[in-house]
């Protein structure tokens, strides 16, 4: 059975860090991409960023890029997104996924599992 959790957010203020895990299982990580995804309050879902396979190749939403930083460890089955400078605007619940084709060069944008998310809070 496939399973991501999400760990990691809370209430920080603004200009604060906070660094999120999704701990994944149920499937062979190391062989796909993977992606976080937030929701704001009252808003649609925003792709945030985005990890190869591998870890070695990365994207970012322009409204995170150069204070949010994606990584993988394929050894320990996780996945993380660092974050620093954090605004208001960054609240919202995030989500892993799990890319939904296998061995995939690079990564997509359909996905296949979803973790529980996990609430980020920028507020002073």
């Amino acid at each position: 059975e496939v399973q991501l959790v999400e760990s990691g957010g809370g209430l920080v203020q603004p200009g604060g860090s906070l660094r999120l895990s999704c701990a994944a299982s149920g499937f062979t990580f190391s062989s796909y991409a993977m992606s976080w995804v937030r929701q704001a309050p009252g808003k649609g879902l925003e792709w945030v960023s985005a990890i190869n396979s591998g870890g070695g190749s990365t994207s970012y939403a322009d409204s995170v890029k150069g204070r949010f930083t994606i990584s993988r460890d394929n050894a320990k089955n996780t996945l993380y997104l660092q974050m620093n400078s954090l605004k208001p605007e960054d609240t919202a619940v995030y989500y892993c996924a799990k890319d939904l084709v296998f061995g995939r060069t690079g990564w997509g944008d359909r996905y296949d599992y979803w973790g529980q998310g996990t609430q980020v809070t920028v507020s002073s």
